[in-house]
């Protein structure tokens, strides 16, 4: 755990997180510590599991990215601070609540998050299975 505290400490230090999400951090760290390993068991199976995204369009183009829930969680909270520092990149990120999106994945949310079908037929349906 206290190599996990230094981690956390030091992306505090490079500006990749605020101080509060550090503490945050921190306090999720000693938490799951203290609970014992019958939690960080049912964590760990959940935190195996895999974000699914696909995307089909009506014109034949068509995604999917399959991402497991351990990097989803760390590339969501540096990457939207990097994004939201970034000129370019801010207005895009600038209204997406990206801790209601780690709270989920910290409540364990898991099957069909999203599925919307456009006018034209293209659909985007995120999993988490």
């Amino acid at each position: 755990m206290k190599e996990e505290i230094t981690r956390v400490l030091t992306m505090v230090q490079e500006g990749k997180i605020d101080a509060d999400k550090g503490a945050e951090l921190i306090q999720v760290l000693k938490e799951k510590e203290e609970t014992g390993s019958g939690r960080v068991e049912k964590a760990d199976k959940y935190l195996d599991k895999m974000l699914k995204v696909r995307v089909y369009s009506a014109e034949g183009d068509n995604v999917t990215a399959n991402l497991p829930i351990k990097l989803v969680k760390v590339v969501l909270l540096a990457g939207h601070s990097i994004a939201s520092s970034i000129p370019e990149s801010e207005k895009y990120v600038k209204d997406i609540d990206i801790n209601l999106i780690v709270e989920a994945i910290e409540n364990e949310l898991d099957g069909q998050i999203v599925n919307v079908k456009s006018a034209n037929g293209d659909t985007v349906s995120v999993i988490i299975e």
